[in-house]
């Protein structure tokens, strides 16, 4: 059982496909963006690790996820385009971009382009190799 301390060093589990180029420089990227000072600590893990199936408990599929998932420190699991949603008033800017998704139809949109890319992540940009996987961000 995880004590009160623990929450507070992992308020978010970010858990992104540890196999898509798209979701690994993406999460390069969120690692690099600069963060509001009162925004939530997140951590980002791979899919694939055994992390992100305990997390993850019934959630979890074997293979392939269809989308990202961010885990709040309530243990809500949000997915998708609502996981990266949810990480947006935190980041620098973030505010503003978050707003325009409460503009009448950017969010259907939003969830639109999404499923797309999600869809066609592997055949558009290919699996991301081993020796990528582990190389540390520049």
């Amino acid at each position: 059982m995880a004590d009160s301390s623990d929450n507070a060093l992992q308020a978010c589990l970010l858990i992104y496909d540890g196999e898509c180029r798209l979701c690994v420089t993406a999460k390069r990227g969120l690692e690099q963006l600069e963060t509001q000072v009162d925004a939530t600590p997140i951590r980002m893990i791979p899919y694939q690790s055994e992390e992100a199936k305990q997390a993850l408990g019934e959630v979890y599929r074997p293979g392939r996820p269809d989308v990202a998932f961010l885990i709040r420190s309530d243990g809500e699991i949000a997915s998708g385009l609502d996981a990266f949603l949810a990480l947006l008033p935190g980041l620098k800017g973030g505010r503003i971009l978050s707003g325009l998704f409460s503009i009448p139809l950017v969010k259907p949109i939003g969830y639109l382009l999404y499923w797309c890319v999600a869809r066609c992540r592997y055949a558009v940009l290919g699996k991301v190799s081993q020796s990528e996987r582990t190389e540390k961000p520049r």
